[in-house]
């Protein structure tokens, strides 16, 4: 231990070594700066980038916020950036409590607020927007925050993390916050070739320790326990012998046959939460991969009268309930199930997930903050971003739905939902419970409590509206050169290197063998060559001649009858027999005859059985009632074959020819193989030996060369093909951007070139608003069941013409892009048409929810999110559309109408 002299003298150092900036950004926290907070701090202000990796609730965004000061103190703007419009809300708060509202703005698709202000919090595509757009907000920024840039993974939003970073322009400094991957140092490195300097600070202590736990039935153990004699962590042997005897459980039956009971399923969701409770371990999250699942947890506690909180704390919850909800109009709230809703927040109980109303969700986040809701049920979608540790986390299976199939957790998925557990300045140490379910492998949850390995992984792709924006800016072949320098590109070139290695190695070895393989007499290249070729002639025709014989045995199979007498030509079943059943199945797979042998057995055969094709020798009549299982009926039958046969003796079996010699082409190489120089050679099968190592090893080569060529230039190779798509529809004419390609930048949609069309063919130019609404709604809305069978309901009328237009716009598009060998567009989903035509005609919230989307109910948030994102495209066709068109026009008023009610409403304090 130090002494406290020792203490301030280092406290003195580190304060003589940070400049004025730092430590003025100090004096404003009533804590002291962890080293690799102030590590980032110190380079930020020496002005390189910073690239942090630490795990969740380490404190990353204090460096964050010391770009903010920085800024304030230079007299310039920074941008902090984030994935997600909530976390975008809740920085924002943050900020003006910090700064004051005038100094602080807000820019998501829902909100504008202060937008030229020193400080602006945005999501991270509204920054790129802006950099193809080249806004005037850009002027004098210099920082940009980009937070949980780990997004750049997500397949589907990704891209914009990297077009960001490679685009910025380079006198903006760069903080890059990140979750703990363990590929940093890689994406630290492609930041400085991208951005130039740029220090890369790795941080992998937690500053609240992780216990890890199971709960068994109603127990808790540890997941590990120190060791007698190295004090090495090991798997707890409670854990490994309950695994054991669940196993022979499952294998063995109790008395009288009956299963033996199970005594460690799982316990219900309100024992868990009691046990918690009783352990001290609340507040905590439990992570339940299914909506539904979340719910019913909920009202299982409620069931059983779980009550979590004092009368104090649900005097304070209802008054914070009321106050955030007042907005929300009466009979929505009894649409949403407000009373039952608000009497699990009063008990200390709330689900979180994405089918929530997100005016519920974040009442949620805010009294679990508060620490007045002690027990949350969740999905892994509150474990991206939000702010909202907790004591313990607990997950309830190891595997979740993808979409697909039922797929294990990763390491990173795991690491990522116990980062929740442990609050800075709370707990001295946090909580992650496993639930034990049948079948439940300790080792496996080991596993993933000690693996640290979840890489980043680049999603980046060119589209159709970042080409022509690129295009229009600095031309094709400097978008080329941009594109090039994507982290997708840098990590293919990353495995090239490994590749081109293996090249080269294998190279040399190549060079080895031709040299072992020279013979005096003349070039054993050529022989060995000519050797190859007859022997891959020779398996041809083997093949061939073997898939007809196959054929021919096959058919001669199909036309036995009972009571033929056969001939079978090999293996332990050969010699006579008596057809006792053709075997004809409709299953595919070849007859299987059943047959009586001529030592009494009887047997089925197979196709296998028979590599030439069999004939009857012979025919007896089977009596009608024999009996197989009986063997006198067997000696009987068989002494009829005898007495039927007699003493003819049919010869050896037909054996299959060998028509290699017949082959002009075999002959030809057999000919010219023994006129060859080095047919004579002594060394002749040694050299071929050599030669046959050659031939070997140069396929492999040429196989790895493909992998090389498929790497490399990966990414401009796409955007070429992308290029291609645009030159043809008339968007991009050579490099110049057209009108219609002008109005293509401008839509920044997954959809954006089906968006751009439908425009341009003038689909939506007879439609009211509502019907636009119906109409856009397929280019955003997909159905959470991909395979759902069920038929949408459209609106009828002008709509229902339109949305058949656009699908046949899409199958045009779709086979211009395969020509190019591109596949990004997906059909439009017509699953949210219904609602958002009835929602913008003025409908109850009620009677649209109810009448779902896609056949089935739908979820207020899902609906409020899915209208959010129809109001954001709707606006881009509206700034798109032509100056005084109708759907200009339109798409504002259908913006208008479907703006109203839980749409309308915006969470900024």
């Amino acid at each position: 231990m130090t002494t406290p002299a020792e203490r301030y003298a280092a406290f003195r150092q580190s304060q003589a070594e940070s400049g004025p900036a730092l430590t003025s950004f100090r004096g404003l926290y009533d804590f002291e700066l962890d080293d690799f907070q102030i590590d980032a701090c110190r380079a930020l202000e020496a002005g390189d980038g910073v690239l942090v990796a630490a795990p969740t609730g380490s404190g990353k965004t204090v460096v964050g916020e010391f770009a903010v000061h920085l800024a304030l103190a230079e007299g310039r703007k920074c941008f902090y950036t984030t994935p997600i419009k909530a976390l975008s809300n809740q920085k924002y708060n943050d900020l003006v409590r910090r700064y004051g509202a005038t100094k602080v703005g807000l820019l998501t698709g829902d909100n504008s607020v202060n937008g030229e202000a020193p400080i602006v919090v945005m999501t991270t595509e509204v920054l790129r927007n802006m950099l193809y757009a080249g806004s005037g907000t850009l002027t004098g920024l210099g920082f940009v925050v980009m937070d949980e840039v780990h997004y750049l993974a997500d397949r589907f939003r990704g891209a914009v993390w990297e077009e960001v970073i490679i685009h910025l322009p380079e006198s903006v400094r760069l903080v890059a916050l990140s979750a703990t991957v363990s590929n940093a140092e890689e994406f630290g490195e492609w930041m400085g070739e991208v951005r130039g300097d740029t220090s890369v600070i790795v941080d992998e202590h937690r500053p609240v320790p992780l216990w890890q736990h199971m709960l068994v039935g109603n127990r808790i153990y540890d997941l590990f326990v120190t060791g007698d004699e190295d004090r090495r962590p090991q798997i707890n042997p409670n854990l490994l012998r309950i695994a054991r005897d669940e196993e022979r459980q499952a294998y063995g039956r109790g008395r009288r046959g009956y299963p033996r009971p199970r005594r460690n399923g799982p316990p219900d969701r309100a024992a868990a939460i009691e046990r918690l409770d009783a352990d001290a371990l609340l507040p905590a999250i439990t992570f339940i991969f299914s909506r539904a699942g979340c719910d019913a947890a909920v009202m299982q506690c409620l069931h059983d009268g779980i009550r979590l909180t004092t009368d104090a704390e649900r005097h304070e919850i209802r008054q914070i309930v009321d106050e955030r909800t007042a907005h929300l109009p009466d009979e929505d709230l009894a649409v949403l199930g407000y009373l039952e809703w608000r009497d699990a927040l009063e008990r200390g109980l709330a689900a979180h997930h994405a089918g929530m109303l997100p005016a519920f969700k974040e009442v949620v986040e805010e009294l679990f903050t508060r620490g007045l809701v002690k027990a949350v049920f969740a999905t892994e979608t509150l474990a991206l971003g939000i702010n909202m540790p907790a004591r313990s986390v607990v997950i309830e299976k190891l595997d979740k739905w993808n979409g697909e199939t039922h797929a294990d957790l990763t390491p990173g998925e795991y690491t990522q939902l116990t980062g929740r557990a442990g609050r800075r300045g709370i707990d001295v140490e946090g909580h992650a419970v496993v639930q034990w379910q049948p079948g439940t492998d300790p080792l496996q949850v080991a596993g993933l409590a000690s693996t640290r390995t979840y890489p980043l992984r680049s999603s980046f792709r060119p589209s159709y509206n970042m080409a022509v924006n690129l295009v229009g800016q600095v031309g094709r072949e400097r978008a080329r050169t941009l594109l090039e320098s994507s982290f997708a590109q840098f990590q293919a070139d990353r495995a090239v290197v490994g590749i081109a290695k293996q090249v080269r190695r294998a190279e040399e070895a190549l060079e080895g063998y031709r040299q072992a393989m020279t013979c005096h007499l003349g070039d054993f290249e050529e022989y060995a060559a000519m050797r190859r070729a007859l022997s891959d002639r020779e398996a041809e025709l083997s093949r061939q001649r073997g898939a007809a014989r196959r054929t021919q045995a096959l058919r001669s199979l199909e036309a036995l009858k009972p009571g033929d007498i056969i001939r079978i030509p090999g293996g332990r079943r050969a010699g006579l027999a008596v057809v006792l059943d053709p075997g004809l199945n409709s299953r595919g797979e070849g007859p299987s005859p059943l047959v009586l042998t001529i030592g009494k057995q009887v047997k089925k055969l197979s196709p296998a059985d028979f590599p030439v094709p069999v004939e009857p020798v012979e025919r007896l009549r089977i009596p009608k009632n024999f009996n197989a299982r009986s063997p006198k009926e067997r000696a009987n039958l068989v002494s009829s074959v005898h007495a039927k046969i007699g003493d003819r003796d049919f010869g050896k079996p037909v054996r299959a020819r060998d028509h290699a010699a017949e082959d002009e082409e075999i002959t030809r190489l057999r000919r010219e193989i023994r006129r060859h120089p080095c047919h004579g050679c002594d060394e002749r099968e040694d050299h071929a030996r050599w030669a046959e190592r050659y031939h070997k090893l140069l396929r492999e080569t040429e196989g790895l060369r493909r992998r090389v060529e498929g790497r490399s230039h990966v990414i401009a190779r796409t955007f070429d093909k992308v290029c291609g798509v645009l030159d043809q529809l008339g968007y991009l004419d050579g490099e110049s951007v057209t009108t219609e390609g002008r109005r293509l930048a401008q839509l920044y949609t997954e959809l954006d070139l089906l968006t751009a069309e439908c425009l341009r063919a003038g689909l939506w130019n007879d439609l009211d608003p509502a019907e636009l609404a119906a109409c856009v709604s397929s280019l955003v809305f997909e159905s959470r069941q991909a395979d759902d069978a069920r038929q949408p309901r459209i609106p009828a009328g002008g709509a229902q013409q339109t949305l058949a237009d656009m699908v046949r716009l899409w199958s045009e598009l779709e086979s211009i892009e395969s020509d190019h060998g591109l596949s990004f567009i997906r059909e439009p989903d017509f699953g949210f048409a219904w609602a958002a035509f009835r929602w913008a005609r003025g409908h109850t919230l009620d009677s649209v929810l109810r009448d779902g989307a896609g056949g089935a109910e739908l979820a207020a948030g899902d609906f409020v999110r899915w209208m959010k994102q129809l109001l954001d495209l709707l606006g881009q066709i509206s700034n798109a559309a032509p100056a005084g068109s109708k759907v200009k026009q339109n798409a504002s008023k259908a913006m208008d109408a479907l703006r109203r009610g839980v749409v309308a409403y915006s969470s900024l304090a």
